[in-house]
């Protein structure tokens, strides 16, 4: 009498799983180590103290002032510069082969970016924190909805800049992604409309720019989408941009980490 030879069960992988707590804390308790936090949250704060006056005493807009405008633009500068510090840590571990021992867990890409997103935006909580606060003690003049709104896109808005520091970190040596976050946010942010009130030509190249639609949509209840030349910015456009590239990073990001352990 013969047997038959049953085939192993087969082993499926969701590709949202597992998205483990305990990875979770780990990652949070290597990014709110003292250095990354002091130099997201002084940066946008120092920036905020340095600009805010400079709109003028006439700069008003329908729905606050100009102290507001530049409190929200830090707000977003500081929540995208603490999301893309994710690409130190990401390209140390490449370099000394953590992601080849992730490949051998059942982590899968998508979970793998999904929680690094995630991290990345809790951090980018404190320096929007410390921003909003400042600007409470400086003048900074709106309606409550358009604190809570504003503040809160600009939080939430991290997301499409977490996305690009994984891909950043995925795809450079630690040596040379140490200087890139910073350098590439700050020229992110001159090109999005948050430092200075852009007009005409830049305000149009600006449009096709990563920080140009978080900022657009952050300050919309503030402005009702004008800006101090009396130029309208469209929400749609700005709902556009946003998702466009928080798909592009992701996608980036993902097929990086695909690549540095051989999976598809």
């Amino acid at each position: 009498m013969s047997t038959a030879t049953l085939p192993p069960p087969r082993r499926t992988r969701s590709a949202l799983g597992p998205i483990n707590p305990i990875f979770i804390r780990y990652e949070l308790s290597r990014r709110l180590n003292r250095q990354t936090l002091i130099f997201t949250l002084l940066l946008p704060a120092a920036l905020y103290l340095a600009l805010f006056r400079t709109g003028g005493t006439d700069a008003e807009l329908p729905h606050g002032n100009f102290a507001a405008w530049m409190m929200i633009g830090m707000a977003i500068y500081g929540a995208a510069t603490a999301s893309t510090s994710s690409a130190a840590t990401v390209s140390i571990e490449r370099s000394v082969g953590w992601l080849r021992t992730i490949r051998l867990s059942p982590l899968s890409s998508t979970a793998y970016v999904l929680i690094k997103v995630l991290c990345s935006v809790i951090v980018a909580a404190l320096p929007v924190g410390v921003v909003g606060v400042l600007g409470a003690l400086t003048g900074a003049e709106a309606k409550p909805q358009v604190w809570v709104i504003s503040l809160a896109v600009a939080w939430l808005g991290s997301a499409v800049f977490a996305a690009l520091g994984i891909a950043l970190g995925l795809a450079l040596k630690p040596e040379i992604v140490m200087h890139m976050p910073g350098l590439t946010m700050t020229v992110l942010a001159f090109l999005g409309n948050l430092f200075i009130p852009l007009s005409g030509v830049m305000l149009t190249i600006s449009q096709f720019t990563p920080m140009y639609g978080v900022a657009t949509l952050a300050r919309y209840p503030l402005t009702d989408g004008y800006n101090f030349h009396g130029e309208h910015s469209s929400l749609l456009g700005a709902l556009i941009n946003l998702a466009a590239w928080l798909a592009v990073f992701t996608v980036a990001a993902a097929r990086r980490f695909a690549d540095s352990t051989g999976r598809v």
